[in-house]
């Protein structure tokens, strides 16, 4: 299996510049204030906010200190509006200071991160210094790429912000599927943490295969685009629906590869969350690929835990259900409810009734059915263990021991697995 993938590319360096067209009156508990709009512009890409001049004063006193060198100065609030001068930004707005000398002048001109933006329903993830703002989600990833770039053909997706395009590059031919978020949804929907997160991990994927690929993210004024491998087979759940249930062996090739994934991402730090057959792709050859990183949870180690209550009803493990601190673990219960769906057509638990079907992950136990082999029987229980602390994967290699002990082609799977993983897996040969 080869599969290449086209470097990132990101733009030059750009310096910001920054102006005051107009002013605005505004009232706060029956008091009115001038607030004054501050246009930014990066390159091709525009925003704008709404200042008070005590916030101009607070920056400017700020970076007096810092920058004495710049001798910088404000006008009276009085005779403000006009005669500010741009000087006391530009010096430390291009790229690299804007980035990492002065971030009160990020904070300044980046848009509002009002309570408006939080989300109750993150718990801690709210607490991870995420930039709330669209336009700085995207500013590190911004590509020479441009819509004009691509023949967009049909639409092959829909979800909650945007919609999934099958596009051919224009100067190639090459095939790509074009994920299209509406800015302005993922604001209304306080969503934009995990569009960052999504990205971020996007951004790692590049050379597993069996994780999707990005290529090129850009954006316009209302949009977002990230361009990503255009993988043809469709969704597993597809097929799983077509078929009501996979062979064994069909079972067993496809959830080694998902735990090659998965394994990949824990190396990384990242707890994936939701895995499930709508998220998993088949390519061309076969080959799983899994997509939608939106819940994926970044920096947890093997002994580092999160709270977040999130992924998909019928997959959440026990200690996701009872709001404990998790840890990545979720993975492994959720690959033995794939596993097990992919045998019997159904995840392990499933009842119609939510209710019902949370008590059954709680306290139901996981009772023997004929129709699958004692090792695949060995492995649903050792999987959908309700005690994390039991579970196959905690605090094991478990992809090596999946690899070795349970894919369907053992030998000719370790050479060509060794051959792809460049790395990203330590397969011990017991």
């Amino acid at each position: 299996l080869e599969r290449t993938h086209t470097p990132l590319m990101e733009e030059q360096p750009s310096c910001l510049n920054v102006s005051i067209p107009c002013t605005n009156e505004q009232r706060d508990k029956k008091k009115r204030y001038t607030v004054y709009k501050v246009i930014v512009s990066v390159g091709r890409h525009e925003w704008f906010v709404f200042r008070r001049y005590a916030e101009f004063d607070r920056l400017y006193n700020t970076l007096k200190k810092l920058f004495p060198a710049l001798n910088l100065k404000i006008p009276a609030k009085r005779i403000f509006g006009d005669n500010f001068d741009p000087g006391i930004l530009q010096p430390l707005t291009c790229e690299c200071s804007f980035q990492m000398r002065s971030p009160d002048v990020k904070d300044f001109l980046q848009m509002d991160k009002s309570k408006n933006f939080s989300d109750a329903s993150e718990d801690e993830d709210d607490k991870v210094g995420i930039c709330t703002n669209v336009m700085f989600l995207i500013y590190n990833i911004l590509s020479n790429a441009k819509p004009t770039d691509f023949d967009f053909l049909k639409v092959i997706g829909k979800g909650s912000f945007g919609k999934v395009l099958l596009a051919k590059r224009k100067r190639d031919g090459k095939c790509y599927a074009i994920k299209v978020l509406q800015k302005k949804v993922i604001l209304n929907r306080r969503e934009q943490k995990h569009i960052m997160a999504e990205r971020n991990v996007l951004l790692k994927n590049v050379k597993h295969p069996f994780l999707v690929g990005l290529h090129y993210s850009f954006q316009t004024t209302d949009k977002l685009y990230f361009v990503l491998d255009f993988v043809n087979g469709g969704e597993l759940f597809f097929h799983l629906q077509k078929e009501r249930t996979f062979p064994e062996p069909r079972a067993k090739f496809y959830i080694a590869e998902m735990a090659s994934a998965l394994g990949y991402l824990h190396s990384l730090t990242i707890v994936y969350r939701d895995l499930k057959p709508e998220n998993i792709l088949l390519d061309s050859q076969g080959h799983i690929v899994l997509t939608d990183f939106g819940l994926c949870k970044e920096g947890i180690s093997q002994a580092d835990t999160t709270t977040t209550f999130c992924g998909t009803p019928e997959y959440l493990a026990p200690e996701v259900l009872r709001k404990l601190p998790y840890d990545n673990t979720v993975d492994w219960w959720c690959l033995g409810s794939v596993l097990y769906e992919m045998l019997y057509g159904l995840p392990p638990f499933y009842s119609r009734d939510t209710h019902e079907m949370y008590d059954n992950i709680l306290h139901k136990e996981l009772v023997m059915r004929p129709g699958a082999s004692t090792a695949a029987w060995s492995i649903l229980q050792a999987l959908l263990e309700k005690d994390h602390t039991r579970r196959l994967g905690y605090r094991d290699d478990f992809v090596s021991y999946l690899v070795l002990i349970y894919h369907p082609l053992v030998d000719d799977f370790v050479e060509y697995f060794s051959s792809i993983s460049k790395g990203f897996l330590q397969i011990s040969f017991l």
